[in-house]
């Protein structure tokens, strides 16, 4: 065995590009290449599924940019809802995954630490008093999502950042932003307030392209912090002391990775409204499915496009003529979930308890 192959961890596969070379995890790959071709699948039955059925044939005239009676049907009620909830999909796997790695908890996703909330709040506050217009909401829902990202880290910081507190000091913001965003809406005009509400479930209905311009050009544009934030992760996950001793500036890295999963998770929320449990489900999933320490990034964004893209075409389909918010969805199946890991994380601590 020669000394290259010796130190390659157990689980890779070592790639060269020229005179570079990098480590390759294979479960990861497979499950990339698998969860993509399901994607597939999956953006084709929407567009073909619905009140009027499109036989495949058609959909692809229409994404080639042939003349085809469809046009209507495919390339405007539902191509751009697709492709909003593609990149809302993403944008929250991704920032699910980031920040459950920060705080080492499964629990710790956008929607539960209350960074989901913050954006809701704020943008919840510009619908109903008029502030702002559609087309700037994911900006405002940004904002929202920092200011909420601040006060958690800034209160949860107590000469680093514990997990524990990061996750329960996030949860008490959580809910009082969620009672915030309330008293705005009872506070503006009715039917704004609906809106709002309506808003607030989590919806692809009536998306279109405005809406995923912002999260397309900022998934683009954040691609080397995503690159740069797979490798840092890697050390994240370690316990301190190693970290440390790798030479991981851990605060540092800790704030940029929490950093780009809030811009990722406000912009997405701005995009679609606050779809829950997205972000929770996905890096979990992925992380399970790949058998890694922690989430891996492109995994765990094609695996939220996945379980959204499914949960809005089953939204709009199952109980015809009527269509569901797609958050509705994604929330009967994220809540028994996280009772699950709530019941599970007992568990575990009772039984360590019992043989200590």
């Amino acid at each position: 065995m020669s000394a290259r192959t010796a130190v390659r961890p157990a689980g890779f596969a070592l790639v060269r590009a020229g005179r570079a070379s990098f480590l390759v995890h294979r479960r990861s790959t497979v499950l990339a290449l698998t969860l993509a071709l399901l994607l597939a699948g999956a953006c084709l039955a929407y567009l073909c599924v619905g009140h009027t059925f499109v036989p495949p044939g058609a959909v692809l005239d229409v994404l080639l940019g042939r003349p085809s009676p469809d046009e209507l049907t495919v390339g405007t009620l539902r191509l751009p809802p697709m492709t909003v909830g593609v990149l809302v999909g993403a944008a929250f796997g991704i920032a699910g995954g980031l920040i459950q790695t920060v705080a080492r908890n499964p629990l710790a996703s956008p929607d539960v630490i209350g960074v989901g909330q913050g954006a809701s709040a704020l943008t919840v506050a510009a619908l109903t008093f008029g502030i702002t217009s559609y087309a700037a909401l994911p900006y405002v829902a940004v904002a929202g999502g920092l200011l909420a990202a601040a006060l958690v880290y800034v209160f949860a910081w107590r000469r680093g950042l514990h997990a524990t507190r990061f996750v329960l000091i996030g949860i008490g913001f959580a809910v009082a932003l969620r009672s915030v965003t309330h008293l705005f809406m009872t506070k503006g005009d009715y039917l704004v307030a609906q809106q709002a509400q309506v808003w607030m479930t989590g919806s692809l209905s009536g998306r279109g392209w405005d809406e995923a311009a912002p999260v397309a050009w900022a998934l683009l544009a954040l691609t080397p912090l995503v690159c740069w934030a797979g490798r840092a992760q890697r050390a994240v996950a370690l316990d301190d002391d190693t970290a440390t001793a790798l030479g991981t500036r851990l605060g540092r890295v800790r704030f940029g990775l929490v950093l780009l999963g809030v811009v990722l998770a406000a912009l997405a929320t701005g995009a679609a409204g606050p779809v829950d449990f997205v972000a929770l489900l996905a890096p979990q999933l992925a992380r399970r499915a790949a058998r890694t320490a922690h989430a891996p990034l492109l995994c765990a964004a094609l695996t939220g496009a996945l379980i959204v893209v499914v949960a809005d075409l089953l939204a709009r389909t199952l109980f015809e003529p009527t269509v569901l918010p797609v958050g509705v969805l994604t929330a009967a199946v994220g809540a028994p979930y996280l009772m699950w890991l709530l019941v599970r994380g007992r568990s575990s601590r009772s039984r360590s308890g019992g043989t200590a």
